[in-house]
């Protein structure tokens, strides 16, 4: 069994042949999915695919979406968490260091969400791009009581094991799939059993070969193959990894 640790299944990409989407991963061996929320605007719809049985469901503010936020999006998040005791995580939520023009709106934004996840004790699912270092120094001083996600980690040993001493795990997807991912992969490769979770950010972060095109949690087993591949262990025993740390992180053997 795989858990899809982190898909955006909620997305326009997918409402074409979302049932025939969830045959394809079904078949491949996935029978569980993570969808995180971005927007507020888009939380209706996440909290739809989550009364499905076979989903599971966060909410947040993504640092990408800055221009769709709003002020009262904060406290709307509190009342959503509130209100949908089913949400197993805040998030997505994080800092994208790419768009220097919105970073501090950025910083502003996740230090509130942080503040929601500590108050309610609920892991996060962290969105990193170009500020591990930053980041984790952030969460050091939050000292947040359930840990969370470090989705898509693209980082060095150091960087995944200073996340993971802060009770975090750190997400694999599409970029361990390419050759030129050496830190990466030697990021992999230092990992313990529990600090890490399979992931494919459908219908983003594509697997090598399958540049340009849809991803879909379908392709998780080749994710997994990878990182077994990397590890010297077979597909079974990082499948069962990854299932066993993503039901802890989201309190999902329940679901």
């Amino acid at each position: 069994m795989l858990i899809d640790a982190h898909c955006h299944l909620d997305f326009e990409a997918f409402d074409d042949d979302r049932d025939a989407m969830f045959e394809r991963a079904r078949a491949s061996g996935v029978e569980h999915f993570m969808v995180p929320g971005t927007t507020r605007e888009r939380w209706p719809a996440v909290l739809a695919l989550g009364e499905r049985d076979d989903v599971s469901i966060s909410l947040g503010l993504h640092p990408y979406f800055m221009h769709e936020h709003a002020v009262g999006d904060v406290e709307a998040l509190a009342q959503a968490l509130d209100a949908h005791p089913n949400v197993r995580a805040l998030g997505e939520c994080g800092i994208d260091a790419r768009f220097e023009d919105t970073l501090d709106d950025q910083w502003e934004l996740f230090n509130a969400q942080l503040r929601l996840a500590k108050t309610r004790q609920m892991p996060v699912v962290i969105h990193c791009v170009h500020a591990n270092d930053k980041v984790s120094k952030r969460l050091r001083q939050l000292d947040l009581p359930a840990g969370g996600l470090i989705h898509a980690f693209a980082g060095s040993p150091d960087q995944a094991w200073k996340f993971l001493d802060l009770g975090f795990v750190v997400g694999l997807g599409g970029a361990v799939t390419y050759e030129r991912a050496q830190r990466l992969w030697r990021a992999v490769k230092s990992l313990p059993v529990d600090g890490f979770v399979l992931e494919t950010d459908s219908p983003d972060m594509p697997l090598c070969g399958h540049q340009g095109q849809r991803n879909e949690p379908a392709r998780l087993a080749q994710v997994c193959e990878m990182v077994a591949k990397l590890r010297g262990e077979t597909p079974g025993a990082i499948a069962a990894q990854s299932t066993a740390t993503a039901s802890r992180l989201f309190d999902l053997e329940g679901d």
